[in-house]
């Protein structure tokens, strides 16, 4: 059946943003890295247009060719020009609260689009990708609230890219941690981790305990989170490890319970770790925090408390 909105097309106007990112980096000389910056953002856009395409050998070699870029200090950022503190607040107080509509839009319509749209026609074409209808979603609510941004700030498209490029190069080659921590989580599955981790939880706990059981799965999608740096890395390996195997397979838990706590108990290691550059390390340098692992160590109290809380969720909600 022929669809009308693909993910492709989200990921065609991703590209496309990266890619114009890249040029004006490529043209700004003030960056004193122009060149390896530009086509660092260059090389991740053409993943975005032509990933597809591409072989998956020359896939990859994109990809190693980006952590050198990154890991090599070939990422740096130019000069901005920006408004003077006070004309920002004076712009700020005028809007006030309004400023928060294009954040609620992403948010309301994501949900709105998640329960609605999934198996929608017009005739015979289906209006949205079934399989991926929330990230479609997502992307329409991002389309709809950077209109609604526009309009609120009487701002041209452009000044968005602007913005979008400052925020990259201040984030850095960080920003790409979430897709190669989720795949990589997806390798370690395929290179048997996943049964790695079952071999020694069998053999070193007695998981025939639901307590245990549930506390293993759950301190092991902490754990691995933390060392990963991304809940969806850790998923599939715990869960082919512990999660299938034990708590489904062995103690006949419902597979929905344990996939949602599972992510939550994740998401603790999450508050609690540097790996997880885009929640703790970037916005400690957005902040221009002296102590770079401020957020984690505000953060860490509050992950301890939901990891235990979840561990008794899990036990009590799963079976």
């Amino acid at each position: 059946m022929t669809t009308l909105l693909k993910l492709d097309q989200i990921f065609l106007l991703t590209g496309l943003a990266l890619l114009i990112v890249a040029g004006l980096t490529y043209r700004d000389r003030s960056n004193p890295r122009r060149y390896s910056s530009g086509l660092f953002w260059a090389l991740w856009a053409a993943i975005y247009l032509i990933g597809d395409l591409l072989p998956p050998a020359v896939v990859g070699v994109l990809v190693v060719m980006l952590a050198l870029l990154g890991g090599l200090g070939g990422v740096s950022r130019g000069q901005h020009p920006t408004r003077e503190p006070a004309e920002r607040q004076a712009d700020a107080a005028a809007l006030g609260n309004k400023l928060f509509l294009p954040i609620l839009t992403i948010t309301l319509l994501t949900l709105a689009g998640s329960l609605t749209l999934k198996d929608v026609h017009l005739g015979d074409l289906l209006l949205v990708e079934t399989k991926n209808v929330t990230l479609i979603s997502v992307g329409l609510g991002a389309l709809a609230g950077l209109a609604g941004a526009l309009w609120m700030t009487r701002e041209r498209p452009m000044q968005a890219v602007r913005e979008a490029r400052r925020l990259l190069e201040t984030m850095g080659p960080a920003v790409i941690l979430p897709q190669m921590l989720a795949t990589l989580g997806l390798l370690f599955t395929d290179a048997g981790v996943g049964r790695a981790v079952a071999h020694l939880t069998t053999s070193n706990i007695p998981v025939d305990n639901a307590w245990f059981a549930v506390t293993a799965y759950a301190l092991g999608m902490a754990l691995f989170t933390m060392v990963m740096g991304n809940a969806f890395a850790a998923f599939p390996v715990m869960t082919a490890g512990i999660g299938i195997p034990i708590l489904l397979g062995m103690h006949h838990g419902n597979a929905a319970t344990m996939a949602a706590i599972g992510m939550f108990c994740g998401y603790c290691g999450t508050l609690m770790t540097p790996m997880a550059a885009n929640f703790n390390i970037i916005p400690a340098a957005l902040l221009e925090l002296k102590d770079k692992n401020a957020v984690i160590r505000a953060q860490w109290p509050t992950a301890l408390v939901l990891l235990g809380v979840n561990i008794v969720l899990l036990r009590f909600l799963m079976f």
